[in-house]
């Protein structure tokens, strides 16, 4: 159980909440019009978990030697020592062999693209050693779960899902942006780029503002596409009142609140929507 924890925590597995019920929202979405099983809920659900298990796995392999230099990340299960490189490239290994397993099985188109996705989300360890805009890498590749899990129901893409997925790639671009003013005077001294390393805090703060600010606007139009009911608008307020909320927790010059921002209300963000798509879907 130890060493389960172990690669657990290595991969941040609680931070599966922050993807996972777009991706079921999506579906929840296409299946109003398409019938579906258990059996592919159940996949969906293996495929969001297995995808980030490798794309984790393989991050932290590729950045082991950076995250040794960086006081934040040196405790981190590779540099201790807590999990061995062939132990993480065992896990990794496997988590994305099951992925593609497990999205075949799901759906035949979704098991073509499913080396795809992994390059995409799997890249994203490499973006920040030559270009600031990784925010947007790492929010494109967690966006493409709405739209795999459309394509897992309906076989296809619509207008739907592409939406959703410029909504969860500005919000998660906005606060990843956030957790990286942690990072501000190492990524500049190790030579790696982000936002903040580039714009410094305040204007770290002010791209990340202009991201939330489309991801609700993207969040707006989801009604004129897929009708919903008004719990869905409520759910849509609650949304923008929390990521206010997340900017007010972070200022220039102190950022002793942004695990709070980061981990606590992103999770609220992808909880409420899934609870605002589920009840408007009903009703």
């Amino acid at each position: 159980m130890s060493a389960l924890a172990s690669f657990g925590r290595m991969i941040k597995f609680s931070h599966s909440i922050f993807a996972l019920p777009f991706a079921l929202a999506s579906a929840v979405l296409a299946a109003r019009d398409h019938p579906t099983t258990p059996q592919q809920w159940v996949l969906i659900i293996a495929c969001m978990i297995t995808a980030r298990s490798a794309a984790m796995g393989f991050n932290r392999i590729v950045d082991r030697t950076l995250d040794a230099k960086n006081p934040r990340t040196a405790s981190r299960e590779l540099p201790t020592g807590e999990v061995s490189l062939r132990s993480a490239v065992a896990f990794t290994t496997l988590a994305a062999a099951l992925f593609v397993a497990f999205s075949a099985w799901l759906h035949p188109l979704c098991g073509w693209l499913s080396p795809i996705a992994l390059l995409v989300v799997c890249g994203y360890s490499y973006g920040k050693r030559f270009t600031a805009f990784v925010h947007l890498w790492l929010g494109g590749a967690l966006g493409l779960a709405p739209v795999a899990a459309w394509i897992a129901i309906t076989g296809t893409v619509s207008e739907v899902p592409l939406v959703l997925a410029a909504a969860v790639a500005t919000w998660v671009a906005g606060f990843d942006i956030l957790y990286s003013l942690q990072d501000e005077e190492y990524d500049r001294g190790a030579g790696l780029h982000s936002v903040p390393a580039r714009l410094g805090q305040r204007g770290a703060m002010a791209v990340s503002r202009a991201l939330h600010c489309v991801t609700v606007a993207a969040l707006a139009t989801l009604p004129l596409l897929a009708p919903l009911a008004w719990p869905y608008w409520v759910g849509l307020a609650v949304i923008a009142g929390v990521l206010a909320w997340e900017h007010s927790l972070v200022r220039p010059g102190d950022l002793s609140k942004i695990d709070k921002a980061f981990f606590d209300l992103n999770g609220y963000v992808s909880l409420v929507f899934f609870a605002a798509v589920v009840a408007a879907s009903l009703l």
